[in-house]
């Protein structure tokens, strides 16, 4: 790290996923901190992981990793299915974790993750790493500095083109389905406006789409919230859309402000302000919000500098989703036994 005589963190790695390149191993980099192992089901594939990404070894399997004592962080990008078994198993090996979201299958196993992390106290996660970017805080300050007025109405839309049918984010046994994979997002992010709207939102409603020949797995769905204040919001997701779409629109009582992307910001970094006095479009940067997000977990690591995130947050979250299942005429996603 910047800071002399600071050690870094020394963090493990379950799984060679693709996302870890972009979400752990850039970041990493960046900010000075070691990848010390790396797990996965298939030897060969860790090693190649390994050599390709300067981590320094590899671990036998995922739970040799989370045992690990040189191991101070588990870093948990698996499948949505495997984040409660392993958050839960590093938790018990008394390791900080920062997990993919959703942090577990539904809201009973976010409750036991919450639970281990209170018994481990331990740093716990969930990497909603936009939260953590310019642009989201610059959507936040314009709500309160009043320049948008009352918030009215808020709607974020996360979609991608279809995964190929064999990826885990269609099964339903990993938990998969677009709510869990990309609405969580939408979710959060209204979720996260309540200090403007008078409180948390509630759901007033919720529908979906079934992906064609898998079961119970949502291929889109959209959830209708209201906060106590009197606005409104739409939280949609598509994991099989026609293009990239992962906009937040936020509507008040004198203006408006919209981010075309705010899950990935470095990818398109603006949030344009339209009020009475005209339209202006600030740039935020385009520096990694992951790079935000390992900076500000290490933080509370090393110093118990605060985070906005906690495993509080990621069982409200957890049941929020619930809930939209239910509604939408879907299961809760079941728990995968490990």
């Amino acid at each position: 790290m910047s800071d002399k005589g600071r050690e870094p963190l020394r963090i493990g790695v379950l799984g060679a996923a693709r996302i870890t390149e972009r979400s752990l191993i850039d970041p990493a980099r960046a900010t000075g901190h070691r990848l010390v192992a790396v797990a996965a089901r298939d030897s060969a594939r860790a090693e190649a992981f390994a050599a390709e990404h300067g981590v320094e070894r590899v671990a036998g399997s995922y739970a040799e990793l989370v045992a690990d004592p040189e191991v101070d962080v588990v870093y948990n990008p698996l499948a949505n299915g495997l984040h409660g078994p392993w958050n839960l198993a590093a938790l018990a090996a008394g390791k900080h974790v920062l997990s993919e979201k959703p942090s577990a299958s539904n809201a009973e196993e976010a409750t036991e993750v919450r639970a281990a992390a209170e018994k481990a106290g331990t740093v716990f996660m969930e990497a909603f790493h936009y939260l953590f970017h310019p642009v989201t805080r610059r959507l936040h300050e314009l709500l309160a500095s009043g320049e948008l007025g009352e918030l009215r109405h808020v709607e974020a839309m996360v979609a991608i083109a279809a995964p190929p049918d064999t990826d885990p984010r269609w099964s339903l046994p990993l938990a998969g389905g677009a709510l869990m994979d990309l609405g969580c997002y939408s979710l959060h992010a209204l979720r996260v406006l309540a200090p403007w709207a008078g409180g948390p939102p509630r759901l007033a409603g919720a529908r979906g789409g079934e992906r064609a020949g898998v079961p119970g797995v949502d291929e889109w769905l959209d959830a209708d919230l209201e906060f106590p204040g009197g606005a409104t919001g739409a939280a949609r997701c598509h994991m099989a859309y026609d293009g990239l779409d992962m906009s937040i629109r936020i509507v008040g009582s004198r203006g408006e402000a919209t981010a075309p992307n705010f899950v990935l910001p470095h990818l398109d970094d603006r949030v344009v302000v339209r009020t009475p006095e005209g339209e202006r479009t600030e740039r935020l940067g385009t520096r990694s919000s992951y790079t935000y997000q390992l900076e500000a977990f290490a933080a509370r690591v090393r110093d118990g500098a605060p985070l906005p995130l906690d495993a509080d947050d990621a069982v409200t979250t957890m049941e929020l989703i619930d809930a939209c299942y239910r509604q939408a005429g879907f299961e809760p996603r079941p728990r995968t036994r490990v």
